[in-house]
């Protein structure tokens, strides 16, 4: 069972991928971007994938200057079970049909529970759906079908936590991401 002391441990041995100033200009040109993207669509939606989303959605949200409309999903397939059936908290609140979606989640890594909550999306008769990651992992194990239409950060194929993202249930408040050290 992760301990703060435990949690203080690993985040002793880390190692500082990203700091809060490279995050802050990674998420300013994402929303740009996004601005962009989104001009003249009639008030497109901001879905947040809940938790680790929470922490950079807020700052991308508050970047942009599109009139999203804004809800959350939380779903997960952690459940005890790889690649297991996705387990809905939350579904959105609003109706899907007819609009343009953009999925906001912390990290992109293998993708599957961010691939079917997209596919959710398209099958409730979205127009769109694109996706914004902070961070996106650099393997060759994504699901297929998945990518990351907006991405911040590239991060390496490590357990990383920080800014959204947790070891354990810790760290997620952290103001920068970072990589737990290799295993020696």
């Amino acid at each position: 069972m992760a301990t703060p002391e435990s949690f203080q441990s690993v985040l002793a041995a880390a190692d500082s991928l990203h700091d809060r100033a490279r995050i802050d200009a990674a998420i300013h040109a994402m929303a740009a971007h996004i601005d962009g993207d989104y001009a003249g669509l009639d008030r497109p939606l901001f879905l947040t994938v809940m938790q680790g989303g929470l922490f950079f959605a807020a700052q991308l949200g508050m970047a942009c200057e599109t009139d999203f409309e804004f809800d959350y999903v939380h779903a997960t397939r952690y459940r005890g079970i790889d690649g297991g059936e996705l387990n809905w908290i939350k579904r959105p609140n609003v109706a899907l049909a007819g609009r343009n979606v953009l999925l906001v989640d912390d990290i992109l890594d293998e993708g599957h529970t961010l691939l079917a909550i997209h596919n959710h999306c398209q099958q409730e008769g979205a127009l769109s759906v694109r996706v914004a990651v902070l961070a996106d992992k650099e393997h060759d194990r994504r699901a297929p079908g998945i990518t990351a239409d907006y991405t911040g950060l590239m991060v390496p194929d490590r357990y990383v936590f920080g800014y959204g993202m947790d070891w354990h249930g810790h760290g997620r408040n952290l103001p920068a991401i970072y990589a737990m050290a290799d295993a020696a």
